[in-house]
């Protein structure tokens, strides 16, 4: 099998590729394909933010994210789950691509909530059955069975492995091994993974809809591993095909792990519910708009919400920036933010690299934009401290939005964080 290995946002060397490898390349991984100088059927190759493997044929596509996959599969976990992995806690080599990666650490992660066995549960099911168990469902045994003793439609309650975070775990490793694992311990990992899992019922979740489990002190040993099966299950692992090209992969946005490590992070900091610090995704963001008729929607990453007021507006861009300037359409949207809710300003927060730390004060308007940079570089618990920063920062912005930038009382460093 052919292979080439990207670098997020860097420019490639010329690589030669089939018309067909070309077209699944750039609508699968979003990479931007230019036709090499000089060389026929060769490309220039640069991807954009997204992350992961993909395979086309005999091409074996890598992309690797700017800082490393360790740092990003901690970012992403905290993310969905607020699990705190540390790169020690992953059994995988820097050269591993990230699918190979991810099996590892899911089959790592699994070994150690398996210890004690698989966790059970209860579980409610509903059959018809030649002996009375659980509880006779009466209204169902007479419109389906009137007059008929046998069998009883009842209702009870099952002890179990076949539970949903059993379920999630195996459709994750489902989902992996369907993959050409380069790595021969992932893929032995992975057999032996499914085998624990013989018998918990295999679900095709979509990645759009996978269910949270809830713990508590008799499953808590389970949720890095239930974790870890949700942010496989969540991101893009897919297959298409078209004709005699067949495509498949696992796929990351960067541009989405950093928007929900920034919001649940701030949240964690800020110590606000996602009913107060609300993302882009949640309900009622989606019904802000910049026109008084409600034609133009407005939908920022981040807001906080004071009953029905907001208070703070900002934004999270993972973007890549060229030169040292930030994009004009970025500020544009910020001040278009905080003219319609009516703020003071708004903040952008970009990763560490992509953008240096300003303030830009807008002519005529009253509105202060400010712009932030996260260092995602070093230990997660590294990493929350910076987060600690920025909450001072919002703080800041938020009260200035309550009480006006001349009513703020002591120094910008001594606001409080939280209500």
């Amino acid at each position: 099998m052919r292979e080439i290995t990207l670098q997020e946002h860097q420019r490639s060397d010329p690589f030669a590729l089939s018309v067909a490898e070309r077209d699944v390349l750039r609508r699968t991984a979003s990479v931007a394909i230019e036709p090499a100088e000089r060389e026929d059927s060769a490309y220039v190759l640069t991807p954009g933010s997204t992350i992961g493997a993909v395979e086309i044929g005999g091409l074996l596509v890598l992309i690797e994210p700017k800082i490393g996959i360790p740092q990003v599969l901690s970012l992403a976990c905290y993310a969905i789950g607020k699990v705190k992995f540390q790169r020690e806690d992953f059994d995988f080599r820097a050269e591993d691509a990230l699918p190979d990666a991810l099996a590892l650490a899911l089959t790592l992660q699994a070994r150690r909530a398996f210890a004690h066995g698989l966790l059970h549960g209860y579980r409610t099911e509903e059959d018809a059955l030649y002996t009375a168990r659980g509880r006779i469902r009466f209204d169902h045994q007479l419109r389906r069975r009137f007059d008929v003793p046998l069998p009883v439609e009842v209702r009870y309650d099952e002890f179990t492995a076949d539970i949903l975070a059993n379920r999630l775990v195996k459709a994750a490793a489902y989902r992996l091994g369907r993959m050409r694992l380069r790595s021969p311990k992932a893929r032995r990992n992975l057999g032996w993974l499914e085998s624990m899992l013989e018998d918990v019922s295999l679900v095709e979740f979509q990645s759009t809809c996978v269910p949270a489990v809830r713990f508590d002190r008799l499953n808590e040993h389970y949720r890095r591993v239930v974790e870890l099966a949700r942010l496989i299950l969540r991101h893009g692992a897919f297959e298409a095909g078209r004709g005699a090209v067949r495509a498949s992969g696992f796929l990351m946005d960067m541009n989405v792990v950093f928007q929900e490590f920034a919001t649940q992070a701030l949240r964690q900091e800020l110590d606000l519910s996602e009913r107060v610090f609300r993302s882009d995704s949640d309900s009622g963001v989606g019904n802000m708009a910049l026109d008084e008729a409600g034609r133009v929607k407005l939908k920022p990453d981040l807001t906080w919400w004071e009953g029905h007021s907001c208070v703070f507006v900002g934004d999270a861009k993972y973007k890549n920036i060229t030169g040292d300037r930030i994009p004009n359409a970025d500020l544009y949207q910020m001040l278009a933010y905080a003219t319609a809710l009516d703020l003071p300003g708004g903040l952008l927060i970009y990763a560490e690299g992509e953008a240096d730390v300003a303030t830009y004060r807008v002519l005529h308007a009253g509105k202060r934009l400010e712009v932030a940079a996260l260092d995602l570089a070093g230990r997660l618990d590294d990493v929350l401290v910076r987060v600690e920063q920025l909450a001072k920062q919002i703080v800041v912005l938020r009260d200035e939005a309550r009480f006006g930038a001349f009513a703020l009382v002591g120094e910008k460093g001594a606001a409080s964080v939280g209500h």
